[in-house]
């Protein structure tokens, strides 16, 4: 099903803040730098607000938000002071060791959120604080001042072991938080992580909910662990996408909401591969997702 499509069954055209919570978790995760990172214009949303076009520019979210476009956002969209709790470590889990970085607590959290990099990526990568228009940056102080952890593990794979590793990680931080929500969010080529897990009922059963950030699409979604646990999962996308057409992530979207699932769909009009990754609002995101 083509975007056009939901262009034209779209029921609004406003400027709002890009949050859609629902009245059970709205404080889970508190405000950070919202002014920045939320208000965001809607070109259009329909489904009763589960599926939403982005108005995403590229002169205004790149070169007007970054002091050196694409490799260091400016100052006034990041706070630093997160670093002071954040750690590499190495974890011995079921599956061997496995490097992360963590931030936030070590246990005991309120909820946790693991981030799964793309091809090409580590641990580094998702606590990058200046690039990605400091949106990893946020999604560190969300986690930190909302008592939650963040991990972003290095994934050797993106196969059956990577999975079983990821698998192992989620089961380790729901040991840590004594079965708080975890929320597992991929991102590009990531996204075969979360779909290798979406096929694990153990671990299904431990997640809370996934994000999932430029991914590919997953024609047997609707079949899947996730699907029959009706877990909650995001999709932002960028409408060009050059990796991952759009229109395939969409159909995906529309067949599990058409089978009843806990679905929503954030389009970047405009937006590129990467663009999830920077543009995604990670506190709408966490208050939807976390359950």
């Amino acid at each position: 099903m083509s975007t056009a499509h939901f262009r034209t069954a779209a029921i609004s055209c406003v400027l709002f803040p890009f949050l859609f919570l629902t009245s059970a978790n709205a404080q889970a995760v508190g405000p950070f730098k919202d002014d920045l990172f939320s208000a965001q214009k809607m070109i259009e949303t329909g489904d009763g607000g589960d599926f939403a076009i982005v108005d995403y520019d590229e002169m205004r979210d790149i070169n007007g938000r970054d002091s050196i476009p694409e490799r260091r956002v400016k100052d006034r969209y990041v706070s630093l002071k997160v670093r002071r709790v954040q750690e590499n470590q190495t974890l011995n889990l079921a599956t061997g060791p496995m490097e992360v970085g963590r931030v936030g607590l070590d246990q005991g959290q309120a909820f946790t959120v693991i981030f799964i990099h793309g091809r090409g990526g580590d641990r580094r990568l998702g606590l990058n604080d200046i690039s990605f228009g400091g949106n990893f940056n946020r999604l560190k102080n969300l986690a930190a001042e909302n008592g939650g952890t963040y991990y972003t593990p290095s994934v050797r794979s993106f196969d059956e072991k990577g999975v079983a590793d990821v698998a192992a990680l989620v089961a380790h931080a729901s040991a840590q938080s004594a079965g708080k929500p975890v929320v597992l969010a991929c991102a590009s080529m990531g996204s075969f992580i979360c779909w290798g897990i979406s096929r694990d009922p153990p671990t299904v059963a431990k997640l809370s909910g996934m994000a999932i950030l430029g991914g590919a699409p997953d024609p047997a979604l609707f079949q899947s662990a996730a699907a029959k646990a009706k877990l909650p999962i995001w999709f932002t996308h960028g409408s060009r996408d050059s990796v991952y057409a759009a229109d395939d992530q969409l159909a995906i979207y529309r067949k599990l909401r058409g089978a009843g699932q806990p679905v929503r769909f954030t389009l970047f009009e405009t937006g590129s591969h990467g663009t999830p990754v920077r543009m995604s609002d990670w506190r709408a995101l966490l208050n939807w997702l976390i359950r």
